[in-house]
This record gives structure tokens, sequence and C-alpha cells, in this order.
């Protein structure tokens, strides 16, 4: 069933085209993710068929009486109300139903119109809402419902926002970047979510794991034209290589038949034929073919850094704290050469302090901190980038030189580095208030980048980049032969960047874990199995030690006890199945529709190890009470 129809969309900016006369649909219970490069439109889209933004040409269709919800990257909320009054003050379709019911409650004598409250608050699942909206505030740390939207983070208004999406069950739920702002275990609750819910989305995310495992089909705006893929991110990326391959075939061609072409007209008289006067015609759009370029720019990073000496950083005994929320206890740790440590933990666990005490920016209330002379940071904020009012592109680099110096004694200009860094020189002369938010992080980048750091440090430095930039920011990284820390809930960066994970677990506490980010889930998982297994093993152990003094039926009658028993082997097996199909995806010779076929086998496990899961829990809370 088709909810929404987009039909030959324009969109620009005086001179600036974003995109001419795309045409697309949106049907029922498709999650599609729309891709392309930062400045392309994306968030123009969004807001259009939102109806936040008008078009120039073409119309949005929309199927009567459906649903929509638009969650925003910066939220328009009403800074008066708390958080549980925003829940209130959001025109949910159940709230009416409530209070038609509550106005039935009192007037008893009124019975047709209480069966109809009733029946309304049966089929609308009314009698739960207080208990779901609390608990999708809980999963995203709202747990302060009193508390003014006016004092909120950027974070906890986006979050705010995303919760009132969520409860809201809209037919279509229109998302830009819903992943910002969610710590990690936010984020794979989402995906959970999403995978569970008969939801129909569409959204813009750079998370290359949430649209691996929540997308069904992804489109991909590139050069102004639209190209649709049905499945995920996996299956995008090996269509997507194909098209590039064959567009470089049909290229090729047109070249060699414009080059023939081109001697037939000069061969050619003056005084031209009907017929060749048809082949001119033709070889006007055989050299318009031949002369296209795809705009494949990649950012070319390279720098001039200081070597490091043999003493790098070194914490000693360091601690911090915030009444009676502690950041850091005595926390010591000395950095060696090359280091790659990705920085995880929820949100106000202290992450962000601890790269502004290492960093000087925030004083420490305990501890020393010893710095190497030869370190030089760079410092990637989440703050972003303060432009001066009406500074140009081009002005925020020359604030560093006009000529920044390369390896190996080259230097180069302000412009060629910002064209490296995809901004041409149209671009560069523009106020940098009128750029995209990817744009601006980009730019960003560059100037953390152009003082040639040896220690770098990257707080989020994923959101709002496109797929591209970050390709191309994984690959310099890669190669960046100084010290590195990032803080990120890009699960895809850090699987590829970082060695080892400084693991924040809150109230000063701080775990050295060994491994990626998929490594330390895959380890946590074992953990919570083992623990599970050693809390069964000690339930048998006392019942056969005790079988004298209970009453064998306990709370579980013979048929829920076998139950039990057998969940715990079935989940087992589960978890097993679940980590040979994972290794799967390393197979490079994987075919996309295989891939997909994977995805939708991963998809059905994990849904499998959820219910038997939440049986099982279910069970053990009956034998515990």
């Amino acid at each position: 069933m088709n909810l929404l129809t987009v039909e030959n969309l324009s969109k620009s900016y005086g001179e600036l085209v974003l995109f001419s006369n795309i045409s697309f649909g949106i049907n029922k219970d498709q999650k599609i993710a729309l891709i392309a490069k930062n400045g392309s439109g994306k968030t123009s889209i969004l807001n259009i068929i939102s109806g936040k933004d008008s078009t120039e040409t073409g119309q949005v269709t929309t199927r009567k009486g459906i649903k929509i919800s638009f969650l925003e990257q910066e939220p328009d909320l009403n800074p008066k109300l708390t958080v549980e009054e925003t829940i209130f003050d959001s025109g949910n379709e159940i709230l009416s139903v409530i209070a038609r019911y509550e106005e039935a409650v009192q007037q008893p004598d009124d019975q047709e119109a209480f069966q109809k409250a009733f029946e309304a608050m049966e089929r609308f699942q009314a009698w739960d809402f207080e208990t779901q909206y609390k608990q999708i505030l809980f999963k995203l740390n709202l747990n302060e419902l009193d508390k003014k939207v006016g004092v909120l983070s950027g974070g906890q208004k986006k979050r705010l926002a995303l919760a009132n999406a969520l409860i809201n069950k809209p037919d279509l739920l229109i998302l830009d970047e819903p992943t910002n702002h969610l710590d990690l275990e936010m984020i794979e609750w989402l995906e959970d979510f999403f995978k569970k819910e008969n939801i129909t989305l569409f959204m813009v995310t750079h998370d290359r794991y949430f649209l691996e495992r929540v997308c069904n089909e992804i489109i991909e705006l590139d050069n102004n034209q639209l190209y649709s893929y049905k499945g995920n991110y996996s299956y995008y990326l090996e269509k997507r290589e194909a098209r590039l391959e064959r567009e470089a075939v049909e290229q090729h061609k047109d070249k060699l038949l414009f080059k023939k072409e081109l001697d037939w007209m000069r061969r050619q008289p003056k005084a031209r034929t009907t017929k060749s006067k048809s082949r001119i015609d033709d070889f006007h759009e055989i050299k318009s073919r031949a002369s296209k370029r795809r705009q494949e720019h990649q950012v070319q990073l390279e720098l001039n850094m200081e070597r490091l000496g043999s003493k790098i950083v070194e914490l000693h005994k360091v601690s911090k704290s915030f009444g009676d929320n502690i950041m850091l206890d005595k926390f010591d740790y000395s950095f060696t050469k090359g280091e790659r440590i990705g920085v995880i933990g929820k949100n106000g666990t202290g992450k962000s302090t601890f790269l502004n005490i290492l960093t000087g920016r925030e004083p420490s209330a305990g501890g020393k901190i010893v710095i190497g002379d030869t370190v030089k940071f760079g410092y990637y904020t989440q703050k972003g980038i303060a432009p001066k009012e009406g500074q140009k592109v081009i002005d925020v680099i020359r604030d560093y030189g006009d000529f920044i110096p390369l390896k190996k004694g080259r230097q180069i200009s302000a412009q060629q580095l910002l064209e490296r860094f995809l901004f041409d020189r149209k671009k560069q002369y523009d106020f940098v208030e009128k750029l995209s938010g990817g744009e601006r992080k980009r730019l960003y980048l560059c100037t953390v980048l152009i003082q040639n750091p040896n220690f770098l440090i990257l707080d989020e430095p994923t959101n709002d980049l496109d797929i591209v930039t970050l390709n191309v920011l994984e690959s310099f990284l890669l190669d960046f032969p100084g010290c590195l820390i990032v803080v990120s809930h890009d699960r895809y960066f850090m699987d590829k960047i970082v060695d080892h994970l400084f693991v924040f677990l809150g109230n000063g506490v701080i775990e050295d874990f060994p491994g990626n980010y998929s490594d330390y889930r895959s380890y946590e998982s074992s953990k919570l199995l083992e623990e599970r297994e050693e809390k069964s093993g000690n339930k048998e152990k006392s019942e056969k030690q005790h079988w004298k003094q209970k009453d064998n039926t306990g709370k579980l009658s013979y048929t829920e006890q076998k139950e039990y028993n057998r969940l715990e082997k079935e989940i087992q097996q589960l978890e097993d199945q679940k980590q040979t199909l994972q290794e799967k995806f390393t197979d490079a010779t994987l075919s996309g529709d295989e891939i997909n076929q994977l995805s939708i086998e991963l998809g059905e496990l994990e849904q499998a190890i959820d219910t038997k899961t939440e049986r099982w829990f279910e069970l053990g809370a009956q034998l515990e009470g």
C-alpha cells in the first residue's frame, strides 16, 4: 500500500541546484534510507515531504488519513514545558481516547458512551500508555520527567523528540540522523525496536550498522539521479560498485565513439545534407556523454606531524567529580606510541570530561598529568566550528595561513587545501552560515588536521558526515602514525579504527578492554550467558540440598519447569548459530543476494533469541518469587 509519492521535486538556492525533478514512492512497511553527499539536499528532501518546506517544482502526495511524524536534527520544543508535559502536548490520538474514557467514567448513567470509550481504550491499547511512554523515556535516559525542556542539552532535546515520535506510533516516521546524541546502548535498543515494530521508516543516517540491520531499501542521490537498491547496506555497496563499473564501461565506449565522430565532422564539407545534419545533432549528444565526469573527489589528507618522543602522556591518580557524580577516581594510564583507543560508555559517565582534562581545557580535582615535550594535540570537539559573522569558508582556513606545510617540505595554498576537502573554488567563497551541517563538520575537521597534530582526539567525529567522507577519514586514520583517541557512537567506525577501549562504567570506574566494539559486545554477551548458567547451576544445587524442606511443586508447574530447563539449552544453541552466521559475513565471495538472505536469517535468529530469553526471565522470576 502506497503511503506517500514524490513527483518531480526540485530545490535550489540561487545558482546552487540541490536536486531537480526527482521522484520516488514510500510503501507501507518499507524501511528506506536516503544516502547522498553532504550538501546534496538530504535534509531539504525530508523537510519537503514532511511539509516543513516547499518545493519549486513537482508535488508530494500522501495517502488520506495517514499520520506522519518527523524527527528533525534540531527539534522545536516548547522550553516552558516539562519532559512529561511535552509527551502530553504532542497531540497523540491515544491521549484523546484516554480523555474520553475519563469523561465517560464521570457519567456512569450513559452506558453507551462508556461502552464506546471502553472499546476505544481496548482498540488503541491505551491502558498501558503511561507504562509505554515511561519505558521509552527510561531507555533514552530521560528519567527526570519534571525537568523543564529549556534546561535540557541539545542531545536530551533530540532524544525527547525521538521519544515523542515513537510514542505517537505514526504510519510513516521520517528521521533525520536518528542515532546522533544516542549512546551505543540506546542505538542498539532503537535497532531492536524498529526491527520488532511494524512501522514504515524514511530516514537519513550515516550509521552503517544501523543501515545494515534496520533498512530493507536504500535510495542514493548521486549527481541529481536517484538509484534504488532493494536490500540493506551490504547489498547497496555491492550493487553500487557494479553500477559504477557499468557506467565506466559505457563512458569508455562513448569516448571511442566521440573520437570516431569527431574525425567524421572534421572531414565534412560545409554544404551538408539533411542526413548529415541529423548525424551532427547526434554528435553533440555523444560529446555531452563522453565529457561527463563523475564528481568522485576524495578528501586527501597529508600531515607534516612532528615525531612523538619517548614520553607521551602520563596520568597519575587523576580524579574528577561534580558533586556526588564521580567521573574519574584515581585513574592511572601511560600512553604509548601509535595507540588507538576508543572511548565508550553511557551519556554522563565522564567521556568528554576525561578528554577536556587530558587536553587542559578543564582542571582535575586531584592527581597529576605529565605531557611530553613533543606532543601536539588536535582536538575535534562536539561543539564544532564557531565562525565569525560574515566569515567565508576560505577565510576560516586563511586564519591559519595562506600556505599550509605538507610532508617532504612541500606546501599548498589554502584554496588547494579546501579543494582536497571537497570545497570547490565557488563553494570557498560561500558564507559559513550557509553550509549544511555535514559541510561545517568537514570544514572543522580540516581546521583541526591542518595544525599537524601528533596526538589526535576526536569527540563524535562521524556525526553529520556523509558516508563517502567517513570512508576517506577512516582510511586516513588507519595510516595516522600518532596517538589516537576516538569517542564515537558509530560502531562501524569504532570497529575499523581502534585497537582497545576505555569503557566508562560510571562512578569513576573505567575498564581497559583489549579489542574493538564488536569484540566487547561479544564478550559482554558471553559473560551474561555465563552468569545465567551459573545462576541456573546454583538453583539446581540448592534444590538438591533442600528438597526435603521445599514444596517440590515450587511456583512452576511440572510442564513449566521442563520448559525452563529446555529454554536454557535452546538459547545457547541459538547463540552458537548466531555466532556461526555472523562469521559467514566475512566471506568476500558472497553475492548480494546471499548477503541479503544471511541478513534476513540473522534478524529471524535474533528475534527468536529475544523471545526465548524473555520467556526464560519470566519463568525465572516465578522461581525466585
